[in-house]
């Protein structure tokens, strides 16, 4: 009898299923990319493809619904979380969520995201925070640091000029309906993991009908920070993750 040769392969990395060929547009170094495929693997491994519905207004990810194959809808600019409802109350059984970025979700965006989870929407949304406006030119954003240079502080944001940035994570947590919100990164695999492991209990506590869930990710732009990859990850450890520390920030259930 002839030996029949057994060849077993460690399979180290892999293209997720559900992310497109289509060539991203995200400058080299953004985190969009990353956590693009984070969304991608979860969903995957959840058995959830034909069963989720995902809302990207205006920004960086505007054009998320070519990378992540399932039913995308394009949402005016800040309007995501009013669209991301009413997809949801439509198909309630369906997996929901928002991409959205600090430009859009943080300034134009607040009050149709205040109001979604004050009223306990079970919806995700997809928090990309890199304190400025990536796309447009690299404007000041809300969360933009107090010193920080911008296209429109090019002196440094100053308080009493621009006002103070403000904590989107935190102010949510406070609101009843809101359940589940986080604060994550991916500028280290153990930082991807955990990223990875936080999405996957946002979309679980959406499903379970335990109200709106938040991951938000402190994220890099180093094209619009003017830095290289490495820096910009140099410049986000020492800047931005002491003004928006990491972990979970609120972990509940619904009030009865």
């Amino acid at each position: 009898m002839a030996e029949v040769e057994i060849k077993v392969e460690n399979l180290v990395y892999a293209k997720p299923r559900l992310i497109t060929d289509t060539v991203m547009h995200y400058c080299p170094g953004c985190s969009h990319g990353t956590v693009h495929k984070l969304i991608a693997e979860v969903i995957d491994e959840m058995g959830l493809e034909g069963k989720t519905i995902a809302v990207s207004p205006v920004g960086c990810s505007v054009f998320a619904y070519n990378y992540i194959d399932v039913d995308w809808i394009e949402a005016a600019h800040g309007r995501a979380c009013a669209v991301a409802t009413a997809a949801k109350r439509l198909h309630p059984n369906s997996l929901v969520f928002t991409y959205q970025g600090d430009g859009d979700l943080a300034a134009i965006g607040t009050a149709e995201t205040i109001h979604a989870a004050a009223r306990g929407e079970n919806i995700v949304t997809i928090f990309i925070n890199n304190a400025i406006y990536g796309m447009t030119g690299g404007q000041m954003s809300p969360t933009t640091l107090l010193g920080m240079k911008t296209a429109t502080t090019p002196y440094g944001r100053d308080a009493a000029l621009n006002g103070f940035p403000y904590k989107v994570s935190d102010m949510i947590a406070h609101l009843d309906g809101a359940t589940y919100i986080t604060r994550q990164s991916v500028h280290t695999p153990a930082n991807v993991r955990k990223c990875k492991k936080a999405i996957r209990k946002a979309f679980e506590n959406s499903l379970a009908g335990n109200g709106y869930s938040m991951v938000e990710v402190v994220a890099t732009c180093n094209s619009g920070w003017k830095m290289t990859p490495v820096e910009a990850n140099k410049w986000m450890e020492e800047n931005l993750l002491p003004a928006y520390p990491l972990g979970d920030i609120k972990c509940s259930t619904l009030p009865k």
